[in-house]
């Protein structure tokens, strides 16, 4: 008997089974790929467990960080060191001062420089700054006498009078050593102390007072520039530059400038002990060479820093040294400035100093070296 389904010609097809065997096949495929997953699975994962340490990393940066930061502790703390060793050293030899007072063992001789211009900023140039100094030169018993190391072209005529009051005022002797340059204020200041040095080629005196306006009212049309002044009165603009002096502004500003230049001819005359035509004969605003000054009496002698400690100490009542044929003396050198430790630590303690250690700090440890 024939079977229906089978085509002429055609080869003959088991029964029943074509069909289901070859949708068959796709499962057992799959099947068999289970299996072969399941039993490469624990290597899979081995391997994965290992593909971290040989997988390349991003490179940290935390060894510099580290690397870095010791460095700066190493820097910072060698800087503190250096400079608390020298202000020790120099703390022991006498030869700098600070806020702490001056070390002294026996008879001394006080040296203040004044060396810059005269005027308000705190530092020996100054009047709040020399009376603190004379004030601790008053108040050691070791010190006998100060020297006055002066190299300044004057500056601010009011700070230069107060300058002037200290020194007349102090009760010790004050001897003056004139460096390259003694004039005007700090001439004013120098007058005041009790002997004078120059060196030969030292430029002293330039007793006078100077005011300078200027007028640039003239520029100003050139450019183009117009400006109103809206003041209180007529002459309050009269120095600002913006236009010319009044015959009467002129007049009164000269008048101004006399009176203070009155005030520095008196303390120099009473200071050097000469008469006030002497002084004002000398005060051309000029300046004289050291050996002129000591001829026209605004000097006591020629000599050099070493000829004025001698002086100083003889002054303040040292006792000769019978082996060497001078004062035996120590020199200490006073000055305002603050310890170099403070001035360091000054240094970090200000607000951009801790933001830049905040940063740092954050820096840190946003790369995991610090917690």
């Amino acid at each position: 008997m024939t079977d229906q389904n089978q085509i002429p010609g055609a080869a003959p097809v088991p029964p029943q089974t074509a069909r289901p065997q070859a949708y068959a096949q796709p499962y057992a495929q799959q099947a068999y790929a289970q299996q072969q997953y399941s039993q490469a699975q624990p290597y899979a994962q081995q391997a994965y467990a290992y593909a971290p340490a040989a997988a390349p990393q991003k490179k940290s940066k935390a060894p510099w960080i580290v690397g870095g930061v010791f460095l700066f502790i190493i820097v910072f703390m060698f800087t503190i060191g250096a400079l608390s060793c020298s202000h020790v050293y120099s703390n022991m030899m006498s030869v700098g001062q600070t806020d702490m007072a001056a070390v002294t063992t026996g008879d001394s001789v006080g040296v203040i420089d004044i060396a810059g211009t005269i005027q308000y900023d705190g530092t020996s140039c100054s009047p709040e700054g020399l009376r603190d100094l004379l004030q601790e030169a008053e108040d050691n018993p070791d010190i006998k006498a100060v020297v006055l190391r002066i190299d300044s072209g004057g500056g601010v005529a009011t700070a230069g009078e107060e300058m002037a009051a200290y020194v007349r005022d102090f009760s010790k002797p004050v001897v003056v050593s004139s460096a390259s340059m003694n004039c005007s204020a700090a001439y004013e200041i120098s007058s005041q102390a009790d002997y004078i040095f120059v060196n030969e080629t030292t430029a002293i005196g330039a007793i006078g007072t100077v005011m300078q306006t200027s007028d640039l009212s003239g520029l100003m049309d050139m450019l183009g520039i117009s400006v109103d002044n809206i003041a209180s009165a007529d002459s309050k603009d009269s120095s600002y530059g913006t236009r010319p002096l009044t015959e009467e502004e002129r007049a009164y500003y000269q008048e101004l400038v006399d009176t203070i230049n009155e005030t520095f001819i008196q303390n120099v005359a009473e200071g050097r002990s000469m008469t006030v035509d002497e002084v004002r004969a000398l005060a051309t605003g000029m300046q004289f060479a050291g050996t002129t000054a000591v001829e026209n009496g605004l000097a006591d002698e020629v000599g050099i820093y070493d000829a004025a400690l001698d002086k100083a100490a003889e002054l303040g009542g040292i006792e000769y040294d019978i082996y060497e044929g001078s004062p035996s003396y120590d020199v200490v050198r006073l000055t305002p400035s603050a310890t170099d430790l403070g001035a360091l630590m000054d240094l970090f303690g200000s607000s951009a100093s801790s933001q830049a250690v905040e940063e740092l700090l954050g820096l840190l440890k946003q790369e995991g070296v610090l917690s």
